[in-house]
């Protein structure tokens, strides 16, 4: 027998369960009769031993097996008979114990998927990046790779921006020295954004065997949290200016950069594919999160905290495997759970409308789109093939592909009803940055 309860929370469920004992017992014998011809006493022949003292060796773990098979078929048919489908694991509590006879009662609490409206997609409007792989780019890139790749040689003159110095420095705040304010024999590029700027400027200018005090005021966000916000006295004297060489465009920087037979129209060429190819991909990755943004913003859904709470184990063990990649294995994680919860309940909301996206309109990931995903991805490697075979060599690889797969889907599917605008860009505006493709 089964009741339904009511809850104040949507999308949970209530059901209380009574079991008959009677039942129970009567499977709890027949089992015991059936095992007891297996069962071997130290005493008794194969077969003779007592169906009593079989009980008392095998009757507990029976008996909570029987219960637990019973229990879980009477769920399992109310659940079916109200059309629930359930989210989660279900948290059964039993109310007795079948004192005096009586018939076994449980509850037990779960929750369910929600049911939500997709709505209409063409009110939906995505900016897209547009723009165009000139000879303005590729050189850009060409003169990145150079300095990447530059040498230095010491020269006698004032240090310039881009030039690698070498220089010991002291640092005191009031008087005393402060952890992290002292180095000797240090060598950085100047422009790089390895040095506060503050530090930084005062070192242009000054030639080698020059020495020069000035103060600095740290950033109120510094990490050295004994110096952030305060001002230090800062005594550098530079040792020695390296100008950098950039190597000649060239059959050897060809080769240094990959092309093995120094074809230097090749390696152009391979720089603008490959910039065309990182730019589709952060043009793709950018028109996703609006749709993805937009999903969230116009479906109203709510999530089942049983899936959240599951997806922010998934968000720990993340950063726990990561810790383990760094040597950090024993490290416990100190981030309370609340930290993942927005996370988290984001994942499972778009989760689920994109579930029902891809169920609703078959948007199911097929062989040939894997196939096609796994060989322009395998495109940014120097032997692509390889990295197809890899994939195709274990079915858990592929797998791990379909879900982006099915995302794309859904994407395409949205963009042939939604309002697209251009929105023309340059290619450093969407990177972010400068920026060179790797050939």
């Amino acid at each position: 027998m089964q009741t339904q309860v009511e809850t104040s929370n949507p999308l949970e469920r209530s059901l209380e369960f009574s079991i008959s004992r009677d039942k129970v017992q009567a499977e709890v014998d027949d089992r015991l009769k059936r095992l007891a011809p297996k069962v071997r006493v130290q005493g008794f022949r194969p077969g003779k031993v007592p169906l009593k003292i079989v009980a008392q060796q095998h009757g507990l773990q029976i008996h909570q097996e029987v219960l637990g098979e019973m229990l879980q078929k009477a769920f399992s048919e109310a659940v079916k008979k109200e059309g629930f489908q359930v989210a989660g694991t279900p948290n059964f509590e039993a109310k007795n114990f079948a004192e005096n006879g009586a018939d076994y009662e449980f509850s037990v609490n779960f929750e369910v998927y929600p049911d939500f409206e997709l709505g209409d997609f063409s009110a939906i409007t995505v900016n897209k990046p547009v723009l165009q792989i000139g000879e303005a780019e590729v050189q850009k890139t060409v003169d990145l790779l150079r300095k990447q790749r530059a040498s230095f040689e010491t020269v006698d003159r004032p240090a310039q921006l881009g030039d690698r110095v070498n220089i010991d420095y002291r640092g005191q705040l009031d008087g005393q020295d402060f952890a992290g304010g002292q180095a000797d024999d240090y060598s950085v590029v100047l422009g790089e954004g390895n040095l506060l700027k503050d530090f930084e400027t005062p070192v242009v200018g000054m030639s080698a065997g020059q020495e020069k005090t000035f103060d600095m005021t740290f950033p109120a966000d510094y990490p050295g949290k004994e110096v952030a916000g305060k001002t230090v006295s800062f005594t550098v004297k530079l040792n020695r200016v390296d100008a950098p060489k950039l190597p000649d465009i060239d059959s050897d920087f060809a080769k240094l950069l990959g092309v093995p037979d120094g074809d230097v129209t090749k390696m152009q060429e391979e720089i603008r594919a490959n910039l065309q190819r990182e730019a589709g991909q952060r043009v793709h990755a950018k028109v996703k999160e609006q749709i993805m943004q937009a999903l969230l913003d116009r479906i109203s859904i709510q999530a089942p905290q049983a899936l959240i709470q599951q997806e922010i184990d998934r968000l720990i063990e993340e950063i726990r495997d990561a810790q383990a990649a760094r040597g950090l294995r024993n490290k416990e994680l100190d981030i309370p759970r609340e930290a993942f919860q927005e996370k988290a309940e984001r994942r499972v909301k778009l989760g689920l409308i994109l579930g029902k996206l891809i169920k609703t309109h078959e948007l199911s990931a097929k062989p040939e789109q894997v196939r096609r995903f796994v060989e322009e991805y395998a495109q940014s490697y120097e032997n692509p093939q390889e990295v197809v075979k890899w994939h195709y060599a274990s079915p858990d690889r592929l797998r791990d592909i379909e879900p982006i797969v099915l995302e794309d889907n859904v994407v395409s599917w949205i963009l042939e009803r939604a309002n697209i605008v251009d929105q023309s860009i340059t290619f450093e505006e969407l990177m972010g940055h400068p920026y060179a493709a790797n050939v």
